[in-house]
């Protein structure tokens, strides 16, 4: 019974939340352009204070863990190699390859990860995810930029690729982070807890924005689609992947961190993304509200399964 309610008050307070959101959009407090502004404002700038914070504040011994950096990259990887061969079997349209891919391998890990590991772990556990962030956040850029611009116009634009990793703001704030924290440099009292203020607002107001952004129309449209992206999101990889993280000797923290990973929603950037490089980007959007509202349901059975083998 105590796994049980700790898994469920892990996860409800994510669902409250973009409730919160859906049911402020549905009363016409907010609208789409100040969502918008509000997401763009999470993304650049608390998300990556959050980052920094968390990364800054961490022990630097027990952080820098390569086998498990190692192991979220890899991962990562592997699952978007194995896309780009899956898919173009099973879809015929090509705006729509690139999303199903984008869509399964690449996760809202920064704004699930940071909640989900806090409370199961407290404070202590944001080292690690902050860490893992640092590296997969760049990859699934570059990985989402490859295959949308692959399948939507049968090439890659390297140089899109490039500018956007380097004006990342995630990927920003989490080198700037590494860089305190390796060479010792401190931060003035004042400042420091400022940015630990400023970082705390970057999860509710992200999950009330991505709440608000919830659409369920069109979605007979996509079904097929939308059922390949949720099952292959939130079941197959989990699936597939916990049992070698298991069997791999991870426990605890970390092991909570690349669930977290394998078993978070698509990322909000992901449709924005669509959008950009001319793929589907209804379709993206409709993947981001499912698999978001599912994840819920998902992630609280991994936490609960995991807590209940003793494993976390």
């Amino acid at each position: 019974m105590e796994n049980l309610i700790l898994a469920i008050n892990v996860v409800l307070p994510l669902f409250f939340t973009m409730a919160i959101g859906y049911f402020l959009r549905q009363i016409h407090m907010v609208d789409e352009p100040l969502l918008k502004k509000l997401n763009s404002l999470v993304f650049k700038v608390f998300l990556p204070i959050l980052l920094f914070t968390n990364i800054y504040q961490s022990d630097l011994e027990s952080m820098f863990d390569l086998k498990t950096i190692l192991t979220a990259v890899i991962s990562v990887l592997a699952t978007f190699v194995v896309l780009c061969l899956v898919v173009p079997l099973i879809e015929k349209d090509g705006p729509r390859r690139g999303v199903i891919v984008q869509g399964i391998f690449r996760s809202n890990y920064i704004l699930f990860g940071v909640p989900i590991v806090s409370g199961v772990f407290g404070q202590e556990g944001l080292g690690v995810v902050s860490i893992i962030s640092a590296f997969v956040i760049p990859l699934y850029n570059m990985l989402s930029v490859a295959a949308l611009e692959t399948f939507s116009h049968g090439k890659m634009n390297v140089k899109k690729i490039l500018k956007g990793i380097i004006t990342n703001p995630l990927i920003i704030a989490s080198l700037l982070g590494i860089v305190f924290l390796v060479f010792q440099i401190p931060l003035p009292q004042a400042v420091e807890e400022t940015i630990v203020d400023m970082g705390q607002v970057a999860t509710p107001l992200g999950l009330v924005s991505l709440g608000g952004f919830f659409k369920f129309s069109d979605t007979k449209r996509f079904l097929r689609q939308l059922v390949i992206i949720v099952v292959g999101r939130l079941l197959i990889c989990p699936a597939i992947f916990l049992p070698i993280f298991i069997a791999m000797g991870f426990r605890d923290v970390e092991l909570m961190a690349l669930a977290a990973m394998m078993g978070a929603p698509i990322a909000v950037s992901s449709f924005i993304m669509a959008q950009q490089q001319g793929a589907d980007a209804d379709l993206a959007g409709q993947s981001v509200a499912f698999t978001t509202l599912l994840s819920v349901f998902t992630m609280f059975l991994i936490i609960f399964g995991l807590k209940q083998m003793g494993l976390i």
